[in-house]
């Protein structure tokens, strides 16, 4: 990609691919993202304007949820397209250098940490895998007031036991799920659960994980979690992916205040579009 102006917005590393992108793929700023050759590497950029991916107007962009949200999902865009042609390894939403020496440098310093990670993910896809218990239905009221208080303690002692009862369930089965998934996966990882009203999703979330499946068994590990759908009542599975393996790339480019050489960069690691953690 030959020098021009603007700062250069980079959404990967991968080694180099033969297959075409698509011809109609916009990426952040609506900008079609380009190639960059380094060595054995590639980085996958755009030029986006410095008035709004400098440091300081970054920062305040990254105040505004709408605009946040409008980039990272043509950031992740780009990534998915990357990851039907490649392997892809993304970096940090909101990477950006002054220009193309400054990406080149950072390929050149991190070049063997790229190669290795590329190569353990190489032919390689993450699937998500998120496990909700249904809220509890709420019990009938009672139809009059205990005879006692004993009998109020002891009706108070059954729903609490049934209660525990259901939780210690649930829990084994996203326990015994996980296990099951991870025996065919490669590697897996555990993120910390979903908080309901953050999220916006009904129900407890018991398992939030993240499996990194060959692409030639990725058709047996979704049928193997098609098949636990319906094994428990009041249990949920989603599955989401395939993606680009986020949850299993180890830190690439790290920020400075050297503007020609290293990035401005934005939040940690993206969430994929559509996804919460």
């Amino acid at each position: 990609m030959t020098a021009q102006g603007g700062l250069r917005y980079v959404y990967a590393v991968c080694r180099p691919f033969a297959a075409a992108l698509q011809t109609q793929l916009s990426g952040v700023a609506g900008v079609p993202p380009g190639l960059l050759r380094h060595h054995g590497l590639v980085a996958v950029v755009s030029t986006v304007p410095e008035g709004d991916f400098a440091e300081e107007p970054l920062r305040d962009h990254l105040e505004d949820l709408d605009w946040l949200a409008a980039t990272a999902r043509a950031h992740q865009g780009v990534i998915d397209a990357l990851t039907t042609v490649t392997t892809p390894l993304p970096l940090r939403l909101a990477t950006v250098f002054r220009d193309d020496s400054g990406v080149r440098t950072m390929m050149e310093a991190r070049e063997a940490d790229f190669l290795h990670t590329l190569d353990r993910l190489e032919g390689r896809v993450e699937w998500g895998v998120k496990l909700y218990a249904d809220p509890p239905e709420q019990p009938p009221p009672p139809a009059g007031r205990p005879a006692t208080g004993r009998e109020y303690l002891r009706q108070r002692r059954t729903d609490t036991r049934a209660h525990e009862e259901k939780r210690r369930a649930a829990e084994e089965f996203a326990r015994t799920l996980h296990e099951r998934l991870s025996g065919r996966a490669e590697a897996c990882r555990l993120h910390p659960p979903q908080n309901a009203t953050l999220s916006g999703v009904p129900g407890q979330n018991l398992l939030n994980a993240a499996y990194l499946v060959s692409r030639a068994d990725s058709e047996e590990f979704v049928e193997l979690v098609d098949r636990t759908k319906d094994e428990t009542p009041a249990m949920r599975v989603e599955l989401t992916g395939p993606w680009a393996a986020y949850s299993f790339t180890e830190p690439t480019a790290e920020p400075t205040t050297e503007p020609t050489t290293e990035p401005v960069t934005g939040p940690p690691a993206p969430v994929r579009a559509g996804e919460q953690r």
